[in-house]
């Protein structure tokens, strides 16, 4: 590492992973939990026509990025924490188990790791803790941190995946360099708009390649054979150090 934080002779200086379906697989039924949990809230809450909701919110979560976005955007007024809460709270987390392959393989890396999820932070927290990873990243850029409540806008306009801009404000957020920063996510619209923001892309949970991603993963635990340019040094840099020692040796 030199005196700026970076580290010399590797391609990638952060590691930006998105959480849900990501980090586990999606055979874990978290995502259809949620889902669910997501029209309950709509339908007891919203008081929105129980034929309405599943067509609505899968059509909003394809519009905006998430179904919440998408009902702010349509002028419902509810507490964002209220409604993460009601819908994480009841979650089954039992279905994430311990993951030591991949708890190895990140603390294995030397680059920095972050979380980017549109989710709220209790949920990561709980999340992590069951996977057993609560101790493998720098930090967490979720819901709160794009959103924070005293910004009025956040009341009626949510930032999230996948406009450009949320990945802009990350960005700016982590002090990172997109050019540095390899970026894993399930979603092919993430994929897309990580890749439009500059960061090298990996999507995850697909054995091939969708448009904008560098890299294609069928499980988060192929990282270092699909990837290895993580751990191994830049080919071009490592010769320019091996002919530097060579040189000195012959002068």
């Amino acid at each position: 590492m030199d005196v700026n934080g970076n580290f010399k002779g590797t391609k990638y200086d952060c590691l930006l992973f998105d959480l849900d379906d990501t980090l586990y697989p999606l055979s874990s039924g978290i995502n259809l939990a949620c889902r669910k949990k997501i029209e309950e809230y709509m339908l007891k809450y919203l008081h929105i026509d129980e034929a309405d909701v599943p067509t609505m919110c899968l059509e909003l979560y394809k519009e905006y990025g998430t179904t919440m976005a998408g009902l702010k955007a349509l002028g419902y007024e509810f507490d964002n924490d209220e409604f993460h809460e009601y819908v994480h709270g009841s979650l089954p987390y039992g279905a994430l188990k311990p993951d030591p392959l991949l708890r190895n393989l990140l603390l294995s890396t030397p680059q920095r790791k972050i979380i980017f999820t549109n989710s709220d932070r209790a949920h990561v927290v709980r999340a992590l803790k069951k996977l057993g990873l609560e101790d493998c990243f720098e930090g967490v850029i979720c819901f709160e941190t794009l959103n924070p409540s005293d910004d009025p806008i956040s009341k009626t306009r949510i930032l999230c995946k996948p406009p450009v801009e949320a990945f802009e404000a990350v960005v700016k957020i982590a002090n990172l360099d997109p050019k540095k920063t390899i970026f894993f996510d399930d979603s092919i619209r993430n994929i897309a708009s990580g890749k439009a923001a500059g960061f090298h892309t990996v999507v995850v949970g697909r054995s091939e390649l969708v448009p904008g991603a560098d890299y294609a993963l069928s499980s988060i635990h192929n990282m270092k054979e699909a990837v290895p340019e993580i751990w191994e040094p830049e080919a071009k840099e490592l010769l320019e150090q091996v002919l530097a020692v060579e040189t000195a040796v012959l002068a």
